[in-house]
Formats: C-alpha cells, structure tokens, sequence
C-alpha cells in the first residue's frame, strides 16, 4: 500500500513536465523583425529640392551677340563678388562667348544663363530672359534682381576694382546733378564782383 503514493506522485510529475517550456513561450514576447540594412530613410522635401535647385541650367541660347555685346562683355567681373548680409555672387563665364553663369550663393542657390545687353545709361547689363532675372554693375557696386518678383536677390556687391572706386568716392564725393555750377568770373551774365570795404 505504501507503492501506491509514490505511484501518483511519479504520474502527476510525468504529467506537469510537458507544460512547462509551453508556458516558458507563451510569456516570452515576439522580437520585432530586424530591418533590411540596404533601406535608405526618405529624403526630406528640403532636401529634395535643394537637389532639384542644383540641376544644371539649360545653356541652349538662341541670342546672337554683336560686336558690341562682346566688347562690353569682356568687362563683367568674374569671380565670386561678396554682397550685404552675407550673401555672395559667383559669375563664371560660360562656354559660349560673351555669356555668363551667375549663381547667388545662398539657401536657395539660384543659377541663371545671362548674355550682355545694350545700356544708354553705361552700365554694364546681363540678363537672363527665361528666368527674368537682371545683373546691373555699377562703377562702384552691383546688384542681382528678380524681374519676375519685383525684388533684389543681391544687393551692394562689390568686387575689389568696385571697393576700390567706392572708396574714392567716399574720399572724393562727386559733384551732385543738382548742385548749380560756378560760373567764371567776368562771364556774360553773371553780376560784377564788388571790391570788399576796407576801413581806413
């Protein structure tokens, strides 16, 4: 009779260890599936058009200079030119004869194909027509605008030869257009000179 407990027992152990590893998985927590090494994240929308701002500009003119477009081109400075707030222009020339690159060194990078255009007022003047955009220089600064927008993309560039005639300026302020002239003495027109009093 005393075979008969050790019997049950051994029967009960028999039974119980089985379950145990099947409970072991059920409390074990699925690991989340490892992603593939070769996946790139997305590109920011930034990011994407920053790449879509750098793609080259179409250079395929039509314009045919003069004789005089090239004259008036071989006096564009070329280079990077530094403007206010920190801005910068870079003008290369281009492949073709008497046409520029002209690339605004900022956030956005715009880029732009211009070509020499005739001035009455003696500025040199680059243009680029497709994108409406207008490169002024000055004797003693240049300026980049947006003739789509209405607005100065770059403003008070200078390139060393312009620092140098805005500082001979500054020196030698020219005379204003509406300052009136000083006739010379003795000239038609002009009243006599009257002697100053002198006491006796």
């Amino acid at each position: 009779m005393k075979l008969l407990p050790l019997v049950l027992s051994l029967s009960a152990t028999a039974l119980l260890a089985p379950l145990a590893p099947a409970t072991a998985q059920t409390t074990t927590a699925p690991k989340p599936a490892a992603k593939p090494a070769s996946a790139k994240p997305p590109l920011a929308r930034s990011a994407v058009k920053a790449v879509e701002e750098r793609t080259p500009i179409d250079e395929d003119s039509d314009v045919a200079l003069t004789e005089a477009d090239l004259a008036v081109a071989e006096r564009v400075h070329v280079g990077q030119i530094a403007c206010e707030l920190g801005a910068a222009v870079q003008i290369t020339p281009a492949k073709k004869q008497g046409f520029f690159i002209v690339q605004v060194q900022n956030a956005r990078n715009q880029r732009y194909f211009m070509h020499p255009v005739a001035s009455r007022t003696g500025a040199i003047r680059l243009e680029d027509p497709k994108r409406g955009a207008l490169w002024l220089q000055l004797g003693n600064k240049s300026m980049l605008m947006s003739q789509k927008l209405g607005l100065r993309l770059a403003d008070e560039c200078m390139s060393p030869e312009q620092q140098t005639v805005a500082s001979e300026m500054k020196r030698n302020p020219p005379r204003s257009l509406l300052e009136p002239l000083d006739p010379p003495a003795g000239t038609p027109g002009t009243p006599p000179t009257m002697p100053l009093a002198t006491s006796k």
